[in-house]
């Protein structure tokens, strides 16, 4: 038996037989993760998987090369009694077995059936090992897509081998009992081939390495990206010291496997709100920026832009083409609807390649993406840039700010970037994958490169990460990677701009600066994905955390290298940049990913898009909204007035087919209107039009007439509390009460109190399809400076308890509901609301009791001197219940959404 050296053991790799070599025409008698072919060109591996067929991939050969290697690297590093002498003992017990001719009889075999292609490569090792090793493998149901590389019947079908494997497991604690099974069927019944084990603790003994071995595939027999996981999570205490190498490897082909499983694409579902004791504990500057004076009143609304522009020609019958051609009325119309900031969604030059290759994929009247962009001008469609500061001044005498998009994180396919400064952007030499294909059409429109999107988009087999440039005067290749947030298939029409490149962050800071001067609201499309921990994650990841962007894993970097190349946030250099150059921009992130608070409290920016509003109104999920709001308010209130709130947006469903046209429409864009920050409008939520607007979309698809009834009622109920933005915008005198029910928290109500100033209002909302009623008496506790406090609701709406008052409070809809000031101070208030239903309070002021009667309608005065909350609590009602809206809150009651 060969000798093995201590403390030379050679890189072990997993071996291949030279029937399936001759067969498959391998170049190499083995292939490891020290060799050119794996460790320096992963792609060659997806080329060989390509010839095994049957499923396998690339990454599944990198990974269980290097699972085979880490097993062979905690045999030699395990501490206690291992080494060779447990495989020394194995020997000496099958040559009593079957005897020593038998013995090296399955040495020889072991020889021919894995002989090196190159005679001159010493053999592994300990030859019990190697054969522990492919026991294993012929184990392991995860690897049935490699088994042709190493099955070897004629070896394993012999007694001998069946004796061999039970004397090593024998000596490695197993107790024997191997020769009686069947070799290389998997893990049967649960397993029962080993005995099941727990590898956090093993104790320092052959048994001990037995089970860490046995491990990974008992805990993951179906998955291979679980099994590689599962030793490095358990085996790396021993090996890190002494083979890191074979860790940083392993680390590598864990991701390159994590990215072929999510080479597909997945759709996610909705973003889990951010938990605010997390995001608020984590050790991260506090540095909000200061809003200017006009910041906290905006109230925005969105337009796709080309779509407005056909919707407005058809209302006026004139054509409406340009920026500069927006009628009057339309501007005034907008400021009467309760809002001063307008979005243009697409309005800059756009790609004529992304409209290309929409019109290649089978959509004729496709324009091109609004989000992707050419240049940072405005389109020459809409009049450019003198058509927008037209727009502008007009836009302005109707009390009008402007707000635009930006999207720094790529650019279009063939913007002048890609011609002019291709070095800008994340690319590579060659494709990274094999089966990439670029004989398409030349989609760029500039005689100085050729631009080809990879074939699999054409016929839908594939979607690429990369793209083709060729640089027509010395034919220079580039593959430049599409824009992409991990969470789904690349943007075909884009090209992702790298980060770690200081240039590039100056660039597009002095982008930003310029159209900071055209557009005093920027909205920052995808910020998310320039935060430093999300560019590390989705393209230069750490080792073993890879696969968010598929081939990415192979350009892994080290802590320290990738601080070197970007030692701040991009987000924070760009906030200093603009309050020193462009003062008063006013910045909407839209960021997901448990990032909200991190980008207004930490980053900067004036305001940061609140998704869980609209998941959590929409899916009626109550409980878990208010929760979310009394954490805010307990532990930092001021990230709620930094709250972009919203029920719709460009890339979600229309707010009348996630909510419905009727009172749950309306409810909740009262709530949206009532609470701190800033509030979003989807185009076409005033209207009740239906039709989701593309970013593609030159003109309307549907044939859709704006809702007269709807925007009647958006005047009569929403507007009120717009137009008086100020009393709702901040988050110092923003109180959030329960309503107590019979049987305890009523938690489909949200009940609020604010004010600036003097000036109180009071909004309630029943986000659910059943009446309720209840009491108003407590707020929920919120954060003053150090301490926490809560207030009765009389303190809130900053009234006393005077004898002989009562509390008046006015609605927008001018009704006057009033309740004895002492009683609203001793017992808060009954409150009833049906389904749906939205009752907005903008005034709260303390009269004379003998005057509030004398002011109340005939209907509501009762005798001796009795008023209309008298009668309401002697009914069991009270004070909300005491106008002339009683009788309709009860009707509301039997009505279902509508």
């Amino acid at each position: 038996m060969r000798e093995a050296r201590a403390g030379s053991r050679r890189a072990r790799a997993l071996h291949v037989t030279r029937a399936a070599r001759q067969r498959l025409g391998l170049p190499a008698a083995r292939f490891g993760l020290y060799g050119r072919v794996l460790e320096l060109d992963p792609a060659a591996a997806y080329a060989w998987a390509a010839r095994l067929g049957g499923g396998a991939s690339g990454a599944e050969l990198v990974a269980a090369v290097a699972l085979h290697e880490l097993m062979h690297a905690l045999i030699e590093a395990y501490p206690g009694p291992t080494g060779d002498r447990p495989f020394r003992r194995a020997w000496a017990r099958l040559e009593g077995a079957v005897g020593p001719d038998a013995a090296r009889g399955l040495l020889a075999g072991l020889e021919r059936a894995f002989e090196p292609a190159d005679p001159t490569v010493e053999a592994a090792g300990e030859p019990l090992e190697e054969l522990l090793l492919l026991e294993l493998a012929h184990r392991n149901p995860a690897l049935g897509a490699l088994r042709q590389l190493f099955v070897a019947p004629e070896l394993t079908g012999g007694g001998a081998y069946a004796a061999a494997v039970a004397a090593i497991e024998h000596e490695l604690g197993a107790g024997g009992g191997a020769a009686a099974r069947q070799h290389g069927a998997g893990l049967p019944d649960g397993g029962r081939r080993a005995q099941r084990v727990d590898a956090r603790a093993p104790e320092a003994t052959s048994s001990g390495l037995l089970r860490l071995l046995l491990a990974p595939q008992e805990r993951a027999p179906a998955s291979l990206l679980e099994q590689l996981r599962e030793a490095l999570r358990h085996w790396r205490p021993y090996l890190d010291e002494r083979h890191p190498r074979a860790v940083r490897r392993a680390l590598r082909a864990s991701d390159l496997l994590a990215e072929a499983l999510t080479r597909g694409g997945h759709a996610p579902g909705p973003p889990p709100p951010p938990d605010p004791a997390a995001a608020l504990a984590a050790a991260e500057p506090v540095a909000f920026t200061p809003d200017a004076a006009w910041m906290p009143g905006v109230v925005l609304v969105a337009k796709s832009v080309f779509v407005w522009l056909a919707q407005l020609s058809a209302r006026f019958g004139r054509q409406v083409e340009r920026l500069d051609q927006v009628p009057d009325e339309a501007l005034a119309e907008l400021a009467e609807r309760g809002f001063n900031a307008l979005w243009l969604v697409g309005v800059w030059q756009r790609s004529l390649a992304s409209r290309t290759i929409k019109r290649l994929r089978g959509q004729p009247e496709a324009e091109a993406s609004a989000y992707s962009v050419y240049d940072y001008r405005v389109a020459p469609e809409l009049g450019g840039d003198a058509a927008l500061e037209r727009l502008a001044a007009r836009a302005a005498a109707h009390g009008l700010r402007l707000a635009c998009d930006m999207v720094p994180n790529h650019t279009a396919i063939d913007a002048r970037w890609v011609v002019e400064h291709p070095e800008r952007y994340l690319q590579l030499e060659a494709p990274p994958y094999p089966s990439y294909a670029f004989s398409g059409p030349d989609l760029s429109s500039d005689p100085r490169v050729q631009l080809r999107l990879e074939d699999g988009y054409y016929d839908g087999s594939d979607a690429a990460v990369v793209f083709e440039r060729v640089d027509a005067a010395t034919g220079e290749r580039r593959y430049l990677y599409h824009g992409n947030d991990g969470t789904g298939l690349p943007w075909n029409d884009t090209a992702q701009l790298d980060f770690l490149r200081e240039d590039v962050r100056h660039a597009v800071i002095d982008v930003t600066v310029a159209v900071a001067r055209r557009f005093p609201i920027i909205r920052l499309d995808a910020a998310m994905t320039l935060a430093r921990r999300h560019v590390r994650r989705l393209w230069h990841p750490a080792p073993g955390e890879g696969g968010a962007v598929p081939s990415r894993a192979a350009h892994a970097l080290d802590e320290r290298e990738f601080a070197r190349r970007m030692p701040r946030e991009f987000w924070r250099e760009l906030v200093e940049r603009l309050a020193a150059e462009a003062p008063g921009t006013m910045l909407l992130a839209e960021a997901f990913w448990l990032m909200e608070v991190y980008f207004v409290r930490s980053l900067g920016m004036n305001r940061v898009y609140n998704s869980a509003f609209m998941h959590m109104t929409a899916a009626e999920e109550n409980a878990a909204h208010r929760a979310y709001l009394k954490r805010y308010l307990a532990l930092e209130p001021r990230v709620l007035e930094r709250f972009v709130n919203y029920m719709s947006n460009p890339d979600e469903e229309p707010v009348a087919v996630r909510y419905g046209d009727g009172d749950k429409a309306f409810g909740v864009a009262v709530l949206m209107a009532a609470l701190p920050g800033l509030p979003l409008f989807a185009h076409g939520q005033v209207e009740g039009l239906r039709e989701k607007y593309g970013m593609e979309y030159a003109r309307p698809r549907l044939d859709e007439a704006p809702r007269e009834d709807h925007v009647e009622r958006h005047q009569r109920q929403v507007a009120p509390l717009l137009a008086r933005r100020e009393l709702f915008a901040g988050a110092e005198r923003f109180r959030l009460f329960d309503l107590e029910g019979a049987a305890g928290v009523v938690e489909d109500a949200f009940v609020v109190v604010n004010g600036r100033g003097a000036e109180r209002t009071l909004v309630a909302y029943n986000n659910g399809p059943r009446a309720v009623a209840g009491r108003v008496r407590r707020s929920a506790p919120f954060r003053a400076g150090d301490a926490l406090r809560e207030e009765d609701l009389a303190s809130a709406l900053g009234v006393q308890a005077r004898p002989g008052q009562v509390v008046a409070l006015r609605a927008s809809d001018g009704a006057t509901l009033r309740a004895p000031a002492d009683e609203v101070a001793r017992d808060g208030l009954w409150l009833e609301l049906g389904p749906y239903e939205a009752r907005a309070f903008l005034e709260v002021r303390l009269e004379p009791a003998v005057a509030a009667e004398a002011a109340a309608p005939q209907g509501e005065r009762g005798g001796a001197g009795q008023g209309s909350w008298r009668r309401a609590r002697r009914r069991g009602a009270g004070a909300l219940l005491a106008g002339p809206r009683g009788s309709a809150a009860r009707r509301r009651a039997r009505r279902r959404r509508g």
